[in-house]
């Protein structure tokens, strides 16, 4: 239920900055239709001229990677870890749980008695997501002729994975099990960071329009990398980006799993707008073929965006 809430949130929050965009976008329409007298001359100067703007869009990126931040990490071999091994049950267990005499901060934030709670391998997130995420970035258009040309796009953004675990209390309080039951649910909540170089052809259909479609293709790199993966077991959290496996020394997970370039190809359609002689805005939906080169086995995969981009003439 916590999972679906946080959700639900972030996806409110982009339609209502999506719905921003539109407003914003359709308000210069309505401005660039008052000032523009000649059309002919907008399509003239813009055949001859450089252009450079901005992307902003929501950004939903495929799960297949999200497994990266299911608390295993990963050995120096940039194997993930077995159970006993991982990150999770290390901190979990050996740190914060009691292990080696010390205090036992788990059962505390459970509230209950020390060593009253368990922890097995049935317990470890198994359902971890990407939420819809915020891509900015510039973009460059070299035009051709017969309203084509060369494109370079820089993107970035900033993704959160969310998923759940388990602990199991030894001992319920209360006599009703639908109210007090056993198995307690908390969140594991990761970050990442990627960029994205694209390089392509853009080509717009018709002439002299202030209104055309327009279609993309080209190479993509996915330049990915893991910052942060943390558990909330109430009001304790828990850091799951180090581990002190080696001699009891913190260490960052496996940096050969954990950040990595991959090559793809990205396509695009949308909706071309000729504001003036200087600005001109594109709506688009622009899906990707991209290898997220982090965890295990990465490989391509399908990821989607929609957004805006507003282009001014050199």
């Amino acid at each position: 239920m916590m999972k679906s809430k946080k959700i639900t949130v972030n996806l409110n929050i982009h339609v209502k900055y999506l719905f921003t965009i539109v407003f914003i976008a359709f308000y210069l329409i309505a401005s660039a239709q008052i000032d523009d007298k000649n059309e002919e001359e907008v399509n003239q100067v813009k055949k001859n001229k450089i252009q450079t703007g901005f992307y902003i869009g929501s950004y939903f990126a495929n799960n297949y990677s999200a497994s990266t931040y299911n608390g295993y990490g990963y050995d120096l071999n940039g194997d993930q870890n077995t159970f006993l091994n991982s990150v999770m049950y290390q901190k979990i267990k050996n740190i914060y749980g009691g292990g080696f005499g010390q205090y036992d901060q788990i059962a505390n934030a459970l509230s209950v008695d020390q060593g009253q709670w368990e922890f097995n391998e049935s317990d470890m997130p198994r359902n971890m997501s990407y939420i819809p995420s915020i891509l900015v970035g510039l973009n460059f258009k070299i035009p051709l002729v017969n309203n084509s040309a060369f494109t370079f796009n820089l993107n970035s953004a900033k993704l959160v994975v969310e998923g759940n675990f388990n602990i199991t209390l030894l001992k319920v309080s209360g006599t009703n099990p639908a109210l007090n039951s056993n198995i307690k649910t908390f969140p594991i909540k990761g970050s990442e960071q990627r960029t994205l170089f694209q390089l392509g052809y853009q080509k717009i259909f018709g002439d002299h329009q202030k209104m055309n479609f327009f279609l993309e293709i080209g190479f993509n790199g996915t330049l990915t990398k893991y910052n942060s993966s943390t558990i909330y077991i109430n009001d304790l959290q828990i850091d799951l980006t180090y581990t002190n496996n080696i001699n009891n020394i913190p260490v960052i997970n496996s940096t050969k799993n954990l950040i990595g370039f991959g090559i793809g190809a990205y396509g695009g359609l949308g909706l071309n707008i000729n504001l003036n002689s200087q600005f001109t805005a594109q709506f688009l939906y622009s899906p990707s073929q991209e290898k997220v080169n982090i965890g295990n086995n990465p490989t391509l995969k399908i990821q989607n965006g929609v957004g805006f981009r507003l282009y001014y003439n050199f």
